[in-house]
């Protein structure tokens, strides 16, 4: 499928240069860079030329795009900076050391003679590029990477703070949300800061920019998240195009951060068709020795066989895997299992042996598993992570939540039921059949690809 669309893309490339440029400006984080660099592949096979500024902090190689141009700013970050657990203070430190090297380099491109720049594609959380565009004269397009729903609920901040839901307190977690359904209380995204005030100003920041911009991109398609799409373009009144899922077109591999283990593959070939449970939880996510306790002993007490992703920082303070597994537990599992660093995620999911995802819920992996028609175990951690897991099982029906946290016990019921073949037959079929849709979306006519064309239009013509 992916090969047909590339090679495609390929000929319309070919055939149609349209001496236009489009520049893009990702957030620094694997979550947030990989759906930026194949939006862009997209828009390359299109005839726009493309320009990719990064910042230091998690620089891109670019020798792994020859097609694009890459200019590197300045971050400002200091080490501590750099290491720091609380995402908040990095971004919002980014959004003002940034803003004067991005002013520098764009005034740059703009004078430059060759192809004029048709827009500026920034994420959203980068909310400073809004007036920085304006003093351009420049149209800028938001991109946001996450879910439509969980969009909505981050606007909706306010709301939820307004009716006495936030900060949330233990015995309302399990209190359903009527103006936000079916979200519970615990639902509600959140963002773990030393400052929460610095959460609620990012936010508010970045929604007022973004209604300011001249468009918004969603990594998503209308068949399923329909409703939020025409939520958005109510509350936003700005153009919007979910064109996703982007990694359809174009795979992500090569924007990976981390190096893949691709013995994980080698392993997989090994084993029985939809045998295997594929445990990651992402690039950011955090848990403590004691919560790693419970993952493992879950695994272990389901008897099923697994391929496990333990990438240096999952555990609080460690670097590795030294000293981090209960005793006991290898040999429990008696080689059931493989434990890798990092796994190459799309091709993991797609092998035959994988039968189940077990996933923090991240936007990108969700999609990844729509599109394998895998269906999932939800442990979500933060964030847009909470809303994507409770649609995941509410309203998609397409896996299942982990109500009670990481606890070995439903760990090990929740492994058990997705495995058995009879007992998952129902949530099987849904995502086989959404699975479907995303591969007629993505072809000539479906909504995505028609919505790739509506924003080419629509660029042109501003």
């Amino acid at each position: 499928m992916e090969a047909d669309l590339v090679g495609k893309a390929e000929a319309e490339l070919d055939s149609k240069k349209l001496g236009r440029r489009l520049v893009f400006f990702p957030v620094p984080l694997q979550g947030h860079i990989n759906p930026v660099i194949q939006l862009a592949n997209v828009f390359h096979s299109k005839g726009f030329s493309i320009t990719i500024i990064h910042t230091e902090f998690n620089s891109l190689d670019q020798s792994k795009y020859p097609d694009f141009t890459f200019h590197l700013i300045p971050d400002g970050l200091l080490e501590h900076e750099v290491s720091t657990s609380d995402v908040t203070v990095l971004l919002a430190k980014l959004n003002i050391n940034c803003a004067n090297p991005l002013r520098q380099c764009l005034d740059r491109l703009l004078q430059d003679k060759g192809e004029p720049v048709a827009c500026l594609i920034t994420d959203t959380i980068w909310y400073f590029t809004q007036e920085l565009a304006d003093s351009f004269n420049l149209p800028r397009i938001a991109f946001r990477t996450t879910s439509i729903c969980s969009f909505l609920a981050f606007y909706s901040l306010p709301i939820f703070r307004k009716l006495g839901y936030l900060p949330k307190q233990d015995s309302q977690l399990e209190v359903e949300v009527p103006e936000f359904p079916p979200l519970r209380v615990k639902d509600i995204p959140a963002i773990k800061s030393r400052d929460p005030e610095n959460v609620f100003s990012l936010i508010s920041c970045m929604m007022e920019k973004t209604k300011a911009a001249s468009g918004l991109i969603f990594n998503s398609f209308e068949e399923l998240e329909q409703q939020e799409l025409t939520k958005v373009g109510e509350e936003f009144r700005i153009p919007t195009f979910a064109i996703g899922p982007l990694h359809k077109y174009f795979p992500a591999s090569s924007s990976s951060l981390m190096e893949q283990d691709r013995s994980a593959i080698c392993w997989l070939d090994k084993q029985a068709p939809k045998s295997v449970i594929y445990v990651s939880f992402g690039s950011i996510a955090e848990m403590d020795e004691t919560q790693l306790s419970e993952v493992a002993w879950g695994i272990a007490n389901s008897l099923q066989p697994f391929l496990w992703v333990v990438r240096p920082g999952l555990v609080q303070n460690s670097s590795g895997l030294e000293n981090l597994l209960p005793n006991g537990f290898l040999e429990a599992v008696n080689g059931r299992g493989y434990i890798v660093n990092w796994a190459p995620q799309q091709e993991v999911l797609a092998h035959p042996a994988v039968g189940a995802f077990w996933t923090h819920s991240g936007w990108n992996s969700t999609l990844e598993s729509i599109c394998e028609g895998v269906p999932m175990i939800c442990s979500p951690f933060f964030g847009d992570q909470l809303v994507n897991s409770r649609f995941a099982n509410d309203v998609w029906k397409i896996g299942l939540r982990l109500e009670e946290g990481l606890k070995k016990g439903e760990i090990e019921r929740a492994i058990k039921r997705l495995m058995d073949e009879k007992e998952s037959e129902e949530i099987r079929m849904r995502v086989s059949s959404y699975k479907e849709k995303i591969n007629a979306c993505v072809k000539e006519g479906g909504s995505s690809h028609q919505s790739v064309q509506s924003f080419i239009d629509y660029i042109l013509s501003i």
